[in-house]
């Protein structure tokens, strides 16, 4: 990393080729364009939906495990799965193991919702990506799990002045 003063005057953030930046801006845009559909019939919000979706996969899965699963903050996924818990679309329940942990599943309400909205989904996904080839499909498949990979070696830079 360069970091003599000149070199870093010349560096600018250009958002339009930042990849954490696109990619932020396409996965708010795909889960924007799934939760029109469901949010209006069922009244969830994204992160209620994504916490319906890994207890649909998963049940059983402590607030902990579903804010790692989804990459989402503990603070969302709890109020989500308060207000899930509230409309009766999902239950808690202690974990025998330990008592400090409770364990979260779909009622018969939320499993509803579930098979209602996962082809919806699914349709959805493979409308967006009609517009890449099988091949392509595959190498994005393969990139994604390499940089998903490669996550975990990212580390913060000290600033210039430390």
């Amino acid at each position: 990393m360069p970091n003599d003063a000149k070199t870093l005057e010349h560096m600018r953030l250009d958002l339009d080729h930042f990849l954490p930046y696109r990619l932020s801006i396409l996965s708010n845009r795909a889960s924007d364009a799934i939760a029109q559909h469901y949010s209006d019939r069922f009244g969830l919000s994204v992160p209620e939906w994504r916490v319906i979706a890994v207890l649909g996969q998963t049940p059983g899965m402590s607030a902990r495990d579903v804010a790692q699963r989804t990459a989402m903050d503990k603070v969302q996924v709890s109020r989500a799965a308060a207000s899930l818990v509230d409309a009766r679309r999902v239950k808690r329940e202690g974990d025998e193991a330990d008592g400090r942990v409770t364990r979260l599943s779909l009622t018969a309400k939320g499993q509803a919702i579930y098979d209602e909205v996962v082809p919806l989904a699914l349709h959805l996904e493979e409308v967006f990506l009609a517009a890449l080839t099988p091949e392509e499909r595959e190498t994005l498949n393969r990139l994604m799990d390499k940089l998903t990979d490669r996550i975990g070696h990212l580390h913060i830079i000290p600033s210039q002045s430390e």
